[in-house]
């Protein structure tokens, strides 16, 4: 099982031009104070832009080197979508942006992610 499957992560949009992906937030996902833990936004905005990293490719592979991520607003419950656009696509390094938001079109966090291209 890998992570889209456990969190049950759906794609939207995958292109080289953006990345969208959805993930319903439940009581699984909240921290013992009741609201959803932070990591989730990290999650979803590091497998975006790490998606989006890889369409750019033809042969090798991008991992994240870099996340960083700022949380906006608070979720109990919702269903939060992401979504990730290339600031830099260079040889050996890319930097993406990201943007969660909620059903109501709410700001949830924002974030950057720097990642490595490797070649095999």
């Amino acid at each position: 099982m890998n992570l889209l499957e456990l969190f049950h992560i759906q794609t939207k949009i995958l292109t080289k031009e953006a990345v969208e992906l959805t993930m319903e937030i439940k009581e699984d996902h909240q921290q013992p104070f009741g609201i959803m833990h932070g990591g989730i936004n990290g999650i979803l905005i590091e497998t975006a832009c790490s998606m989006g990293a890889n369409e750019q490719l033809d042969t090798g592979f991008a991992v994240g080197v870099d996340l960083n991520v700022n949380h906006l607003r608070s979720v109990t419950t919702a269903n939060l979508t992401v979504c990730a656009t290339p600031d830099h696509i260079g040889r050996t390094m890319q930097v993406w942006q990201a943007v969660i938001y909620d059903e109501k079109q709410r700001k949830i966090a924002v974030g950057r992610c720097t990642l490595t291209v490797r070649y095999n």
